[in-house]
């Protein structure tokens, strides 16, 4: 069966100081430098195949730390871009709730059927997310890819392999340079085997 190792990117500033990235290409800090190069020597102990990241170059950035240590070329997948987030993109919290007072609430109490003005819905990121793993699980069968994207994307990916549906988006975390290990079992059913995973960042300034 395929296996996925999917890979939040590293810190950029605009995670440091919050505000709304998704198709802004914001590129990693120093820190998040570090913390691709620490996701890369934890990579570096499994059996990899293929690296696949998100076209922006946070993400692109951090699947290149890690291809470079696993001596692989970096793939891009469109389905792994980040979530649109129209035009809230380039705020902080604050301003999208200062500006958007009716669509910002609905975005905390039900992210599911938020429709932010210029984006996309949760719905269409997992489609097209869930569209790219399945199309690789069948490029690579009993292969191990690592898969570098961003957040939302993440957040929305392990709730489809758990079953549950987007309006449990605030349910889980994905920090930084987080790793989660996933298969893709007989009839495409999924076993999450490692989610939220940054043992490779403690006990460091990282």
């Amino acid at each position: 069966m395929a296996k996925f190792i999917l890979v939040r990117h590293g810190q950029t500033e605009w995670n440091r100081v919050e505000r709304f990235r998704g198709r802004v290409d914001v590129p990693l800090n120093e820190t998040g430098i570090r913390q691709a190069q620490a996701a890369a020597e934890r990579l570096a102990e499994m059996s990899i195949s293929a690296v696949f990241s998100s076209p922006l170059s946070r993400a692109h950035k951090t699947a290149e730390i890690i291809a470079l240590r696993l001596g692989l070329p970096v793939q891009v997948a469109e389905g792994l871009i980040d979530f649109n987030y129209g035009d809230w993109q380039g705020l902080s919290p604050e301003e999208a709730a200062a500006n958007y007072p009716e669509i910002y609430p609905q975005w905390l109490d039900s992210p599911d059927k938020a429709r932010i003005p210029g984006g996309e819905s949760l719905d269409d990121v997992r489609s097209r997310a869930m569209d790219a793993i399945l199309e690789l699980a069948v490029r690579f069968p009993d292969q191990t890819v690592v898969l570098v994207s961003h957040k939302v994307v993440c957040k929305i990916v392990m709730l489809a392999l758990l079953g549950a549906d987007n309006a449990r988006f605030w349910a889980v975390e994905q920090d930084n340079a987080a790793i989660n290990v996933f298969e893709c079992g007989e009839r495409g059913v999924f076993i999450v085997l490692t989610m939220n995973d940054t043992c490779h960042l403690e006990g460091g300034a990282l």
